[in-house]
């Protein structure tokens, strides 16, 4: 394998790093404070990233796009990562590559304006009794003539307080379910039956919802389904491999190294008994443990996406990258925390927002059990072998 880093992609990698340091971090602490990114303050960011070609960077060409295979934006996410995801997703897009699926009119009335950042799209997977265990949701649309009848709830749906549509994994046919019976159904926003119940606060993650979603006798064209009918499933778990490369390990891996960066800083100035706290062995473990899971977890994620390039299915390995990722941001914020000792629990410093951020990272897309059972199946059924 070549690890060279083409010339333009270091020049894209570092025009994004260096966008994010110094336009968006900015927003983090009135984001967090107020949980509402200013709008003004958005506005403004938003548009500077799409004139500099930042947004949608994962999306085709052809569609509007900018083009990136998996590795390349796997790079771009690391540089993304060293911000919140609330403002990942407003000012460079949370646009799922599942969405060029689309076809006739839905490109034009969904795919095109989501690329161009005018419509904002949530999908809509889990349920109060299907978690990491996606296959038994209970959310079922059934053909009534020339259109779904879906009913149902949802709920921790991201941006599913705003979006403009959402896709709703839904039961098609009751016997088959994953095999053949779950269809993604689009649902635009003001349809009749389709509620907004309540934002769910949760303890990080501020500046954009997690949406409970109530469906009840919502009538939907029967054209308006993403992907062939009873293929739901597969489409979608496709996407969510995708979203825990690049999401969560890649952008574990940037906001770990934002976090490096500041406990060597700080190693290096903050003195105890006359000395630079970095001299000392206990401090120094810290920041050499956290240097060798950050570059772990960066070449697990840069070879699992190499392989998706390569129209390989690494699929137990992205297994792998969502565990060691998410276990690894969770683990370097703890050491942050300790290395900076009182300051690292203020609000003065982004290290307790980062720890309380990670904190959901081993939950959603799969617990680390869940992934760990997977993994562990492969092994000892298929003979899995690295």
């Amino acid at each position: 394998m070549d690890f060279t880093i083409s010339d333009e992609m270091k020049m894209v990698t570092e025009a994004v790093g260096r966008f994010v340091r110094e336009k968006v971090q900015p927003l983090e602490a009135e984001t967090e404070e107020t949980t509402v990114i200013p709008a003004d303050k958005l506005s403004r960011v938003k548009a500077e990233a799409q004139a500099l070609g930042f947004y949608a960077l994962n999306m085709s060409e052809e569609v509007g796009g900018g083009g990136l295979g998996v590795l390349d934006m796997c790079l771009v996410e690391e540089q993304l990562g060293q911000t919140s995801d609330a403002l990942i997703r407003r000012i460079f897009g949370q646009v799922y590559p599942m969405l060029e699926t689309f076809e006739g009119h839905l490109r034009e009335k969904h795919l095109y304006p989501t690329v161009k950042g005018d419509k904002i799209c949530a999908m809509a997977i889990t349920e109060p009794e299907a978690g990491s265990d996606a296959a038994a949701i209970r959310t079922n649309a059934r053909l009534d003539g020339d259109e779904w009848v879906l009913n149902g709830t949802k709920h921790f749906i991201s941006d599913g307080d705003i979006a403009d549509y959402v896709i709703v994994m839904a039961v098609t046919d009751a016997e088959k379910r994953a095999r053949g019976g779950i269809t993604l159904v689009i649902v635009d926003k003001h349809t009749p039956g389709f509620n907004v119940v309540r934002n769910q606060k949760m303890m990080g993650h501020r500046g954009y919802g997690h949406a409970e979603l109530t469906f009840d006798d919502v009538r939907i064209p029967m054209n308006s389904i993403l992907g062939p009918v009873g293929e739901g499933f597969k489409v979608m778990m496709a996407n969510v491999g995708g979203i825990r490369l690049g999401h969560i390990g890649a952008r574990a891996v940037g906001m770990a190294s934002r976090v490096l960066e500041m406990m060597r800083d700080h190693a290096a100035t903050r003195k105890q008994f006359d000395q630079p706290i970095g001299d000392f062995q206990m401090v120094q473990q810290m920041i050499a443990d956290s240097a060798i899971d950050i570059f772990a977890t960066r070449m697990m994620v840069l070879n699992t996406a190499w392989e998706v390039d390569h129209g390989m299915d690494p699929r137990d390995k992205v297994s792998m990258v969502k565990v060691q990722a998410s276990e690894m941001l969770g683990r370097v914020a703890d050491r942050g925390i300790q290395v900076f000792g009182g300051y690292g629990v203020t609000k003065e410093l982004p290290l307790e927002r980062i720890y309380r951020d990670a904190r959901v990272t081993r939950i959603y897309d799969g617990t680390s059990e869940v992934h760990r059972m997977l993994i562990a199946r492969s092994v000892i059924k298929r003979g899995l072998t690295l």
